[in-house]
């Protein structure tokens, strides 16, 4: 287990503009963000991101949805960081997230969620690399 996991906030909480009341949650909650940006993705990276993704039936529209407007990518760290996290974030149907997660309070759908968690510490590491060079994590 490792104390950092990855997050990036969504096209739908950025055009928003739920951006900064997301990461107030997350700092709040007791995260520490050891690297963080705001980027665009094209739909070539958007895709090389969602890879594992590339043969279900969502890809395509998931691709759409990431490239379609700015996205804050960060590491966060905390013990236990990816459980807590996930927590936080609360079920992907924001239906079915418990009050006061991030999704309950800021996301709209199953399709557009607000914010991405990764899965696992070992997703985490990939996923925080895929955004971050070692000179950016802190």
């Amino acid at each position: 287990m490792t104390n950092r996991t990855f997050t990036m906030i969504k096209p739908d909480a950025t055009e928003k503009g739920s951006t900064g009341a997301i990461l107030k949650m997350i700092n709040d909650a007791g995260f520490r963000i050891a690297a963080i940006k705001m980027t665009h993705l094209s739909k070539e990276k958007a895709g090389a991101f969602y890879e594992v993704h590339k043969e279900r039936p969502f890809y395509n529209e998931l691709v759409d949805f990431m490239s379609r407007s700015p996205i804050t990518a960060a590491i966060l760290e905390k013990e236990n960081a990816v459980e807590d996290f996930r927590k936080l974030i609360g079920a992907t149907n924001p239906a079915n997230a418990e009050a006061g997660t991030i999704r309950k309070l800021y996301a709209a759908s199953v399709g557009e969620n607000a914010v991405h968690g990764s899965d696992s510490d070992e997703n985490a590491k990939i996923e925080g690399d895929f955004f971050f060079s070692m000179l950016e994590q802190f």
